[in-house]
């Protein structure tokens, strides 16, 4: 399907790649030259094409604004120490974006077409995955409803969209998390595991009010009762409570993370005691007190991981310890990181060479 991929280059592209300080990027602020573009028209998904990074025309009926029928993914590139372009295991977006975009009543994105349009791109835009230090390239893929229809029902167009950003840390310092007990972020039945729009945009007003209190993000938890920790921000998170790793369960309000997993097998490897189940908030408040919580973290694409510096509940703050060379999640991030860059053998075949 990618043969008849049509491509239309940025006249003198290297202008706008040559402005940018790759050694000082804020995230999500710089875009590359080139997007990738597919439209689905009479059942299935055609007009593929690279083109400039552009504007887009959408009418003011177009259903995706009104209900919000859309869907994303986010993964990186990298270049290896060998000058080499790697996404990190870009296969688990692709099947991830289909659920997401069966629970949304879009239709499936071939896997094939996916990674292929994500490698054609990346081939021209190769100039903008940057080299510095904690650095990478940021790749957006996303799927929205087309029709100019107001009328509620599932729309019968789409566009899918691969655009990339260069991108340094999220977050340059550890965060400081409170635990949400009035609002939550999906319910069971709802769209929690998909990487579905409306997810995100429904997290900004009680984030907003965290962050008014001096907090930088929220843990979620259950909708019913406020018991069970579920997420933080939009991470999934860890713990550690004396030897073993703690995460929970996925499901209907917990999202399946790629870095989440691939942690997990690392954990394993390295003999680390693993459990994955329901986490009350009792029992983290109650390790906490009693300081056998050395831990806490979140983990994402855009994040990678994000250690936590402090959590706060029912009005107090619970401070936790530094953050050392020898935690887990140091450990874990400089084993992710070697094999990101090149610097170690990606024996798991994790890594997808362009």
């Amino acid at each position: 399907m990618v043969d008849t991929l049509k491509i239309e280059r940025r006249l003198r592209p290297e202008t706008r790649v040559r402005s940018v300080d790759f050694s000082n990027i804020a995230f999500g602020r710089v875009y590359s030259d080139h997007m990738f573009q597919a439209e689905y028209l009479d059942g299935e998904w055609g007009k593929l094409r690279i083109e400039p990074y552009d504007y887009l025309p959408l009418l003011p009926g177009t259903t995706s604004l009104h209900y919000g029928q859309s869907i994303f993914e986010g993964l990186k590139a990298y270049k290896t120490q060998a000058g080499d372009i790697a996404v990190f295991r870009p296969e688990l977006n692709a099947r991830r974006l289909n659920i997401s975009a069966e629970r949304m009543c879009i239709p499936p994105m071939p896997e094939e077409l996916f990674l292929g349009a994500m490698t054609e791109l990346l081939r021209i835009d190769r100039d903008w995955v940057p080299s510095h230090p904690g650095t990478s390239l940021y790749i957006r893929p996303f799927a929205f409803a087309c029709d100019e229809y107001i009328g509620l029902r599932p729309s019968s167009q789409f566009r899918f969209i691969i655009f990339t950003c260069p991108v340094g840390s999220y977050y340059s310092k550890p965060v400081k998390v409170r635990i949400e007990t009035h609002f939550s972020r999906t319910v069971v039945g709802g769209t929690g595991y998909a990487k579905a729009a409306g997810n995100y945009g429904g997290s900004l007003y009680p984030a907003q009010l965290a962050q008014k209190e001096g907090y930088d993000q929220l843990i979620w938890t259950d909708a019913l009762k406020h018991e069970y920790i579920e997420e933080a921000g939009t991470m999934n998170i860890m713990f550690v409570i004396g030897d073993t790793l703690i995460t929970a369960e996925t499901g209907d309000t917990v999202l399946r993370g790629i870095t989440r997993d691939s942690i997990l097998e690392l954990a394993r490897e390295l003999g680390v005691k693993v459990e994955v189940r329901k986490i009350a908030v009792n029992e983290i408040i109650d390790a906490l007190q009693k300081g056998t919580l050395t831990e806490a973290f979140g983990t994402g694409t855009a994040a990678t991981v994000t250690s936590i510096s402090l959590i706060s509940h029912g009005g107090i703050d619970y401070e936790l310890p530094p953050v050392g060379e020898s935690f887990f999640s140091q450990r874990v991030l400089r084993e992710l990181d070697d094999i990101r860059y090149g610097r170690k053998e990606d024996h798991r075949g994790w890594m997808y060479k362009i």
